[in-house]
């Protein structure tokens, strides 16, 4: 029973007892994790950079030469000989003296015996009597619209006159047409008629004055 008591103390002492590997092998840990903590807590230092380095550029001002001096001013002009003597001026002449203004004609307010009376003017010549002119087509206004010869008797060769009676104003329009004497042929008949619608006259002319008036034509269709 001593050994049994002898052995239970021997374990409490053992159990109760402090342990130094253990001790430090907490101790290394604690530590250990630290210096971990410190190093995540510490700040991360940026990555040290390139100094640039700034191009320094020298300047060296160099003064401009002086200006040349002046050239000297040119000699003045020598006076040129007269190669040729001047001329001389005559004298100034007087100005004519202009006649004296005549005499203002005498009006006699009574006629004497011998004033000679002045004859009576003679009285105005009759003007020039202008001829009578008959009424005509005009040249260049036909010969710009000339009668068209119908295809079908051109055809045909179908030839004839038609004589036309126009009838105009006093400043030379047309106003009628009729055929006083027919071709033979309605159709020659009808471009007569319309060629002479589209002419210029001239107007009958008496004493002076255009009137209107009647003008016969005769149109001819020939091949």
């Amino acid at each position: 029973m001593t050994e049994d008591l002898a052995h239970i103390e021997k374990n409490d002492n053992r159990d109760g007892g402090l342990s130094w590997p253990r001790i430090a092998g907490f101790s290394f840990a604690i530590a250990l994790h630290a210096a971990a903590l410190l190093m995540l807590l510490a700040p991360l230092s940026p990555p040290a950079q390139d100094v640039e380095k700034d191009d320094v550029v020298s300047v060296t001002f160099i003064e401009p030469p002086p200006p040349p001096p002046p050239p000297p001013p040119p000699p003045p002009e020598q006076p040129k000989p007269l190669t040729t003597p001047p001329k001389t001026l005559s004298p100034p002449r007087p100005s004519p003296i202009p006649p004296p203004p005549d005499d203002p004609p005498v009006v006699l307010s009574e006629s004497r015996a011998v004033d000679v009376a002045a004859p009576p003017p003679s009285p105005p010549s009759p003007p020039a009597s202008v001829p009578d002119i008959g009424s005509s087509v005009d040249a260049s206004s036909r010969a710009m619209n000339p009668p068209k010869y119908p295809p079908e008797e051109m055809r045909r060769g179908i030839q004839g006159t038609t004589v036309l009676i126009v009838s105009i104003d006093s400043s030379g329009g047309v106003l009628d047409v009729e055929v006083e004497r027919s071709s033979g042929n309605r159709n020659l008949d009808r471009a007569a008629i319309t060629a002479a619608k589209r002419w210029r006259f001239n107007p009958e002319v008496r004493n002076g004055q255009k009137i209107a008036s009647r003008v016969r034509v005769p149109v001819e269709f020939k091949m």
